[in-house]
């Protein structure tokens, strides 16, 4: 039996266990930089299986190490979150969260599952491939500042160095069986836009005696708009097209019918594809903000929250990473995707070393689970962790191998 066969028989062998894992993690999620239990949880799966670790990466996350033969030759990272979003569930299943208010409506349940089946798989093959593989639970995906990137201050990419980095992501659009890759950019940078228009209040009926926030507000917005709103790829500072958003989802001004209020305060988000781009539109932004303020005399504060970086997928790992998938799974189940615009904090490391983020099909129309992420019915075609289970310790594997 060649190996991507035994990592099969593997993956059926330990699937009863995999599911049981998905389904406690569901049943007892914990929010972001609180998941106690879970990592405990996961701690005692890995003792359970003779596998070391290390605990206590910032508060909660967890590093295990499987050395193949020749360990010092190559290192692969496996990477799972571990928490959770503050959503009240509303399937009716077995496994229903048990917190309230608390649910795994983003999938880290079955993201922790898969890195535990694969590392079980791994150590039982440890002896038929060369190399290293260093599995991180990690905690705090969903918040700033982001687990990944405080985990990567505590040293999770050294001792021993990480040469390259896998992970996945549920993708309820996608059939259960299926994965998608997209090798280079794909995931957007984020940041947190918080502005403050500080206008002068008074009667409506006097505008002679105020300054009316909500006026100077809407032609800021209405010139951000004109500036990074377009339907199309933006020019970035060397003239290349970056995918860019600039938009922005809240507005409040406390005023009525006859009452001007004496400030506005404004919130947004800024989502692009380049470091230096994103830097400039952080400086075009609060130029429009100081130009438009200045004409009317008054001051607006625009804070800036820099976020997650872009994600960038290693053009060469990945397109092996998608031969090899494409091998595994046949080439009917392995898509190729498009840029997205959402976040994730696995950036963090896809710009430190060589890495490989892709997507694991988890719908089925068919049987009605077809709500997506961070919604109150979120859930998957638990045969999806088969699929990622098996994938991920075969594309472990055959990096390990090159």
């Amino acid at each position: 039996m060649d190996l991507s066969e035994k990592i099969k028989e593997l993956s059926k062998h330990y699937f009863s266990e995999i599911l049981e894992i998905r389904r406690h993690l569901h049943q007892n999620p914990e929010l972001s930089f609180q998941e106690i239990e879970t990592s405990f949880y996961i701690q005692q799966q890995l003792s359970k299986a003779g596998i070391s670790f290390t605990k206590g990466y910032v508060k909660t996350g967890i590093i295990a190490l499987i050395k193949g033969k020749n360990p010092d030759k190559k290192t692969i990272l496996i990477r799972a979150d571990m928490d959770a979003l503050p959503i009240q569930e509303k399937n009716n299943v077995s496994y229903k969260s048990s917190n309230d208010g608390v649910m795994h409506a983003c999938g880290h349940d079955v993201h922790s599952a898969i890195a535990l089946g694969a590392t079980f798989i791994l150590n039982d093959l440890k002896n038929e491939f060369e190399g290293t593989v260093k599995i991180m639970f990690q905690p705090g995906e969903e918040v700033l500042p982001g687990g990944a990137s405080l985990m990567i201050d505590a040293g999770v990419l050294e001792n021993p160095k990480v040469d390259k980095a896998l992970a996945l992501h549920v993708f309820p659009s996608m059939s259960a069986g299926k994965v998608g890759f997209k090798s280079g950019m794909y995931m957007a940078s984020t940041d947190e836009l918080f502005l403050t228009v500080n206008g002068k209040g008074g009667h409506a009926a006097m505008p002679a005696d105020y300054i009316n926030p909500l006026i100077i507000s809407s032609e800021i917005l209405l010139e951000i708009n004109k500036c990074f709103m377009l339907p199309n790829s933006l020019i970035g500072t060397k003239g290349e097209s970056i995918p860019t958003v600039v938009a922005f989802g809240k507005i409040e001004g406390n005023g009525a019918t006859n009452i001007i209020p004496e400030k506005v305060e404004i919130a947004g988000t800024i989502r692009t594809m380049d470091e230096s781009w994103r830097e400039n539109v952080h400086e075009q932004l609060q130029l429009i903000v100081k130009n438009i303020s200045g004409k009317y005399n008054i001051t607006s504060v625009l804070q800036i929250k820099k976020g997650y970086p872009f994600l960038v997928n290693d053009k060469e790992f990945t397109d092996n990473c998608i031969l090899d998938a494409q091998n595994f799974l046949g080439k009917e189940n392995v898509e190729q995707l498009p840029i997205r615009m959402t976040a994730e904090d696995f950036s963090f490391i896809s710009q430190k070393v060589p890495s490989c983020f892709f997507r694991l099909g988890t719908g089925n129309t068919e049987k009605g689970i077809i709500s997506g992420v961070h919604t109150s019915t979120f859930d998957i075609d638990e045969d999806a962790l088969l699929t990622g289970v098996s994938l991920m310790t075969h594309l472990t594997i055959s990096e390990l191998a090159r």
